[in-house]
């Protein structure tokens, strides 16, 4: 796997883009289990605060404004279960991700298994429109004061050997990683992950 390295500004191809961020409105048991395993076992998660996980889902094509955006996707499973979760929308890079203060976070997708043809026929059904729907997973760490907190968010996502990496497979999975609270949009292409250079801290 190449180093995880900054996101890539800017984007291929015409059409319209926007994010949305799923978090869960109850307790996440993986995040719990996994802050448990950075804590106990890894050396950069002795300074980890807390750790979230959101699902990131990128919409590319023909798309509608914001209000007509949000209530299609409040309308399908596809997307998000809104009785289960929360959806912030993002159609701009420059609006912030829903990322608290001095986050790192850690965008984890498949290689090769982004694209949710499910949601795109769905879509396509609503609409007429066509439009890709990828998927992937970010990991929002929090660090303690005076911690290097990319350094130690690179170290905790890439599982190069026992002892040393978490959130991200290299054999199955791609990385990357923001550290400045506006994660580029797309974020979710293929290729990103090992593309551009570190964002600064």
């Amino acid at each position: 796997m190449s180093p995880l390295r900054g996101p890539k500004r800017g984007g291929k191809g015409a059409g319209a883009r926007a994010q949305a961020w799923i978090t869960l409105l109850a307790d996440d048991p993986e995040a719990a289990s996994a802050l448990a395993v950075a804590r106990a076992r890894l050396a950069e998660g002795q300074g980890l605060e807390g750790l979230r996980r959101l699902r990131l889902v990128e919409l590319h094509g023909e798309l509608p404004v914001r209000a007509d955006l949000e209530a299609l996707l409040h309308r399908s499973t596809w997307f998000y279960n809104p009785h289960k979760e929360r959806c912030a929308l993002r159609v701009t890079a420059r609006e912030s991700a829903p990322l608290e203060g001095g986050e790192v976070a850690v965008r984890v997708m498949e290689r090769g298994g982004e694209r949710r043809a499910a949601a795109e026929r769905w879509w396509r059904h609503e609409t007429g429109q066509t439009v890709e729907v990828r998927e992937g997973v970010v990991w929002a760490l929090r660090f303690e004061p005076g911690v290097n907190a990319a350094e130690c968010a690179r170290g905790l996502a890439e599982l190069t050997r026992r002892g040393h990496g978490l959130l991200c497979n290299p054999h199955a999975q791609a990385g990357a990683l923001a550290v400045d609270g506006r994660p580029p949009l797309p974020w979710l292409e293929p290729g990103e992950a090992d593309a551009g250079e570190e964002t600064p801290a």
